[in-house]
Parts: C-alpha cells; sequence; structure tokens
C-alpha cells in the first residue's frame, strides 16, 4: 500500500510538473475574474479524467478507442487555441488597459480541460505499462492519488502565478507568452510524437 502510495506521488510529479506553466499563465489569463480558480479546478479535473480513462481504457486492450498514433495529434488542441489567442491579442482583442488588468480574462473550462488533455499525451504513455504491471488494487490507489494530487497542482500554480515579481511579469506579458506557451506546446506535441509524418 505505502509503495503503491509513493509510486503514484512520484509518477505524478514526473508527469505533470510542466503543467504548473500553463496553469501558472491561465491564472494571469483569469486574474481579478471571479470563479476563475473553481474554473481552472474544474478544466484541469475534467481533462486529467481524460487522460485517466484513456490511460485505462487502453490498459483493458481498447486500443480501437485511442489507438497510440492518435495521441500526438492532440497537440492541435493546444496549437490552435494558441493561434487564436494569438490573433486575438494581434488584434488588440486582448490588450491590456486597466479595465482588462482588473477584470482578468474569461478562462473556460473546456480550454483548460483541453489543454490538459492534450498535454496529456506522454502521461497515457507512461501510466499505460504501470498499469499493465499492478493489481487492479494498485491503480484504484494511483487514479485516487493522482485525483487528490491535481488539486494540489493547481493550488500550486496559483501561488506561483500570484507571487508579486512573477505576478507583474505575467501580467505586462500574459497577452504575449500565454499564446507563445500554447503554440510551443502543441508544435512540441506534433513533433515529439511523429504526427503528419514530422
Amino acid at each position: 500500500m505505502v509503495t503503491g502510495l509513493l509510486g503514484a506521488v512520484g509518477l505524478f510529479i514526473a508527469t505533470n510538473i510542466d503543467d504548473i506553466i500553463v496553469l501558472s499563465l491561465f491564472f494571469a489569463r483569469g486574474a481579478g475574474q471571479a470563479g476563475t480558480t473553481l474554473r481552472i479546478l474544474a478544466g484541469q479535473y475534467l481533462g486529467f479524467a481524460g487522460i485517466l480513462a484513456a490511460a485505462i481504457l487502453v490498459t483493458l486492450g481498447a486500443d480501437a478507442f485511442l489507438p497510440t498514433e492518435a495521441i500526438p495529434y492532440f497537440g492541435l488542441i493546444p496549437l490552435t487555441l494558441g493561434l487564436w489567442a494569438a490573433w486575438q491579442a494581434w488584434r488588440g482583442d486582448d490588450d491590456d488597459d486597466d479595465d482588462a488588468k482588473v477584470s482578468g480574462k474569461n478562462v473556460s473550462v473546456l480550454t483548460v480541460a483541453g489543454v490538459t488533455f492534450a498535454n496529456g499525451g506522454d502521461n497515457i504513455g507512461v501510466y499505460v505499462p504501470v498499469f499493465l504491471n499492478v493489481d487492479t488494487a494498485t491503480v484504484i490507489i494511483y487514479c485516487v492519488v493522482f485525483l487528490i494530487l491535481v488539486a494540489g497542482l493547481v493550488l500550486l500554480a496559483k501561488f506561483v502565478a500570484t507571487r508579486p515579481p512573477i505576478a507583474e511579469i505575467l501580467e505586462r506579458w500574459e497577452h504575449v507568452l500565454f499564446p507563445i506557451v500554447l503554440i510551443g506546446l502543441g508544435i512540441f506535441i506534433l513533433v515529439s510524437g511523429g504526427a503528419f509524418g514530422l
């Protein structure tokens, strides 16, 4: 039991530490908006539940549901969202006037969920072999621990995003960093997975 708990914590940290940057940018984007934390938390849970469901289905032999070759194409989700955010910033829809700094921008549950799920291809690739080599009870322990740690990850990202020096940088540059990070993440997922023969 203790081994399963420690293994789950280690595996979660190893596969999700990169999410702190993306989540911090979501917090910067929604700064001052009522309900931002709840929407980010709900989106992170929704996206991570999709990752776990996909990993469990593949573990159970449902490769037809999610062929391994399809995972790299999840990169199209953050790439599209990043291009849309860049377009809005270029058009001036994302300008940081005084009202925007106070109210922030809307961060939707589905956007966070989509980015989380798309960024979870590596998670699925790591979780499946682990799940195949442990019993059902241990898989359940892993999933429960992962779901508990999701809240901790979101709170850590909020903590990072609200530290005064970081918050100042994010407030000033969020309109540039947000699309760059999403576009970069999308390209990385596509290229590292060999999508489109890359």
